[in-house]
């Protein structure tokens, strides 16, 4: 099985559905000449022409909403976005758009667009370009949701979110695009709404949301070696639709539960899931679920203090070791 980086898996997914399917096209800032500020479109304006790899003017609202227009005329645009800071510019055409069209229409058209953005902590570029905002877009009923953490999740899930007739928000993780990961040759897109189990354990269920699923593998692998404690690592890989029932069965068996996420903790992606597993698991839980999350404030430029921002595998020890105090 060859091993790529998580930007070539990312890459491979997009030459593949732009061979295959003539109305899949690429746009956004500076993704054809430039070849993508994270290099995720090296190479594909030599393969398919500027009429299918768009460079675009610095207006994310533009972008997006010349996005919409092509998808609702029968194109599959891939709309890049340079970060998920700068989606915010977009809101209105994501949100009251892109999200309410098929619903407004009375299902008489689609919108079949997909908006990439890179997202995350971890490289000093400020708060206006390193926070993770999918609790912003989970909020939002008629987008998708994705937020891979391996090469080959990425790959699978982009391919499948390319042929959805509906809007796919595609987060990555800034830290990720170098990852090198096993990628199955001509893999199958990846269904969205479906969790992988990474790690199976029965005392306790880890619940890590993009690049924090890798955080909680080394969590785990700390509470297994320290603590003797065995942990179940769930990475939900999509959280619109959210496979709700592979994380409830988790819990059922370990009797806890653990999220872990870089967000703002307020109103996050594990506040949600938190209120999901206490409705319809509650009888199974011996402890409080606990929450990590990233420090509610805008994200620091000092590298000490960025680091300090978001989590990391001795928060995931502490927080899955507080749900064992009862005993």
């Amino acid at each position: 099985m060859p091993q790529m980086r998580y930007r070539e898996a990312l890459r491979l997914a997009l030459r593949e559905e732009m061979q295959a399917d003539e109305n899949v096209f690429l746009m956004g800032e500076d993704i054809g000449v430039f070849q993508g500020a994270f290099k995720v479109t090296q190479g594909l304006l030599q393969e398919f022409g500027e009429k299918r790899v768009r460079d675009t003017p610095i207006s994310e609202n533009t972008i997006v909403g010349m996005g919409v227009g092509a998808a609702m005329t029968g194109l599959r645009p891939v709309v890049e976005i340079m970060t998920v800071n700068f989606s915010l510019l977009a809101l209105d055409q994501i949100v009251n758009c892109a999200a309410s069209i098929r619903y407004m229409f009375g299902a008489q058209v689609s919108v079949p667009m997909v908006i990439r953005m890179p997202q995350g902590a971890g490289h000093q570029l400020g708060p206006t370009h390193s926070h993770s905002f999918e609790a912003l877009y989970l909020h939002v009923p008629g987008l998708l949701v994705a937020v891979p953490s391996t090469a080959a999740d990425a790959h699978g899930l982009l391919k499948a979110a390319i042929r959805d007739d509906n809007p796919v928000i595609f987060i990555e993780h800034e830290t990720l695009y170098g990852r090198r990961g096993e990628v199955p040759e001509n893999a199958e897109p990846i269904n969205f709404g479906e969790a992988v189990v990474r790690r199976e354990g029965s005392d306790v269920t880890i619940i890590g949301i993009s690049r924090m699923a890798e955080t909680a593998l080394k969590g785990a692998e700390q509470l297994a070696a320290e603590h003797a404690i065995e942990s179940e690592v769930i990475d939900p890989r999509t959280l619109r639709p959210l496979d709700l029932d592979t994380i409830l069965e988790s819990v059922r068996k370990t009797n806890r539960a653990v999220i872990v996420e870089e967000g703002w903790p307020h109103g996050g992606v594990g506040a949600n899931m938190a209120a999901l597993i206490q409705e319809q698991a509650f009888d199974w839980l011996d402890a409080p679920v606990a929450r990590v999350a990233g420090g509610d404030v805008p994200m620091p430029y000092s590298k000490p203090l960025e680091q300090a921002a978001f989590p990391h595998e001795e928060h995931v020890v502490s927080a899955a070791l507080s749900t064992f105090r009862d005993l």
